[in-house]
């Protein structure tokens, strides 16, 4: 049985108007770190999904039983129960959210848009997945947290003190297919990345920009580091996300493949 739910830690639903946002939390993180996107979306009055993806929000332990595969399927299924509440859907994600927000616009033709911060799209160096799989071969489980990248010293983020290693390895192939893929993705993109992220690699928004097919607004974020959504340029951060998800679902076609 997974650990109990951490204090703070608990998926959000909000119940609005006929459009709907899925927001994603990202990789040792909790939706803790996105209930205020999450919030700003409700108070626009749309419908939103935020949900607790397996191995989050409980135990290192828990999170090491988990992988890639739980986490995609876990959001596929949050986008299906939006979807038989709403006409159209946003999708918005934080790091390996905003991966998972690829993902699920990569099979899903009919999504509005999306909103991508800081994606966690950044190539794991071969010689860094040998050192992991042999770290882990010696029997470490662990690794030093990635969580809690922010410039504001008031901000905190409910993340894992320790990072699993085998769930972390589980990341590299199937980001690796999805960079290979970016060209599937056909719907509108909101892209905010910060200026300094200790996490993801800088050019992981360069590769997503250049990678989708369908059009692309940046948003640089001078000010945070890359829990973005809790850092100083949230409010930015918010009202761009609002007034973009509002656009592309006031837009006469969603667009298809």
């Amino acid at each position: 049985m997974p650990d109990p739910i951490l204090p703070g830690a608990e998926p959000y639903s909000a119940s609005g108007g006929p459009s709907g946002v899925l927001v994603l939390h990202g990789f040792t993180g909790t939706p803790q770190s996105m209930r205020p996107l999450a919030e700003a979306f409700a108070a626009a009055g749309f419908t939103v999904e935020l949900p607790l993806l397996p191995g989050h929000g409980t135990s290192p332990e828990d999170l090491a039983e988990t992988g890639w595969p739980d986490w995609a399927r876990a959001a596929e299924e949050a986008l299906a129960k939006l979807q038989g509440r709403c006409e159209k859907i946003v999708v918005a994600g934080l790091s390996v959210g905003a991966a998972l927000a690829l993902h699920l616009a990569m099979h899903n033709r009919g999504l509005a848009g999306l909103v991508l911060v800081n994606p966690g799209v950044g190539r794991i160096p071969d010689e860094q997945v040998a050192q992991l799989r042999g770290a882990l071969d010696a029997g470490v489980q662990f690794i030093p947290s990635i969580g809690g990248d922010i410039a504001d010293p008031d901000a905190k983020e409910l993340a894992y003190d320790r990072v699993p290693i085998a769930a972390a390895l589980s990341l590299a192939e199937p980001v690796d297919q999805l960079r290979a893929q970016l060209a599937e993705v056909r719907c509108p993109v909101l892209l905010l990345a910060s200026a300094e992220d200790h996490v993801v690699p800088a050019e992981a928004a360069d590769t997503v920009a250049a990678g989708v097919s369908g059009p692309v607004e940046r948003v640089p974020l001078a000010r945070s580091y890359h829990v973005a959504t809790l850092d100083y340029d949230r409010t930015e951060l918010e009202e761009r996300a609002v007034a973009f998800a509002r656009r592309v679902v006031a837009a006469d076609e969603v667009p298809a493949g």
